[in-house]
């Protein structure tokens, strides 16, 4: 017997009754929850779940099991994905000057502590490419000058697209000290994170 990790995400309107139906449903597919996490937005009404789970029993057709979720999401009109943790995320990190909060999460993807993989690092400044290059990433410069026209925001920003294409699971904003326009986060949707508040000094 094989044990088969998978992540399930999942969105919806929130009702009552929707981690019972859930957990029912992997319960009887002998799927056995190793973590969840739940959250209620009581400002818009949504509902926010994820779910770690393994599946025990080699007779279980994940195809199968995959198909049938599917159905009962749709049912319950849910916006979800679900993956195999031995899948590792491909991430794409975007920073500006400062190199703080890159260097700590390029040196705990290269420890092995982010479970990820990392295809390069997107910068509007230069200054961060030898710290890039020391990791044998790519560093893809897409300048961006103070006070620069909505024309060249545009043009700065597809570039950016162009690098994310359909091969980047997340984009990790890592101090990029830009905002970002209405056009690139709805590109971007559900698929685009800031994280430097997290590193910076208490």
């Amino acid at each position: 017997m094989r044990n088969r990790e998978y992540i399930l995400t999942l969105s919806c309107s929130d009702r009552r009754g929707i981690v019972q139906c859930v957990s029912g449903f992997l319960s009887e597919n002998c799927a056995n929850i190793l973590d969840l996490a739940q959250f209620s937005d009581l400002e818009t009404g949504s509902f926010f779940m994820r779910v770690h789970f393994v599946i025990e029993e080699d007779r279980i057709d994940t195809s199968i099991l995959h198909s049938q979720f599917s159905e009962l999401a749709s049912a319950m009109i849910m916006q979800w994905g679900w993956y195999a943790t031995e899948r590792k995320p491909r991430l794409l990190f975007m920073a500006s000057r400062e190199g703080h909060c890159l260097n700590d999460l390029l040196f705990r993807w290269r420890s092995g502590l982010l479970p990820a993989e990392v295809i390069g690092v997107v910068s509007n400044h230069s200054n961060l490419q030898s710290l890039v290059e020391s990791y044998q990433l790519p560093f893809h410069y897409c300048p961006l000058s103070p006070g620069a026209s909505t024309a060249d925001k545009r043009a700065q920003e597809q570039q950016v697209l162009d690098i994310v294409r359909d091969d980047v699971d997340l984009v990790v904003l890592a101090r990029y000290m830009q905002v970002l326009s209405t056009g690139l986060c709805d590109a971007l949707r559900g698929k685009v994170i800031n994280i430097h508040h997290s590193f910076l000094p208490g």
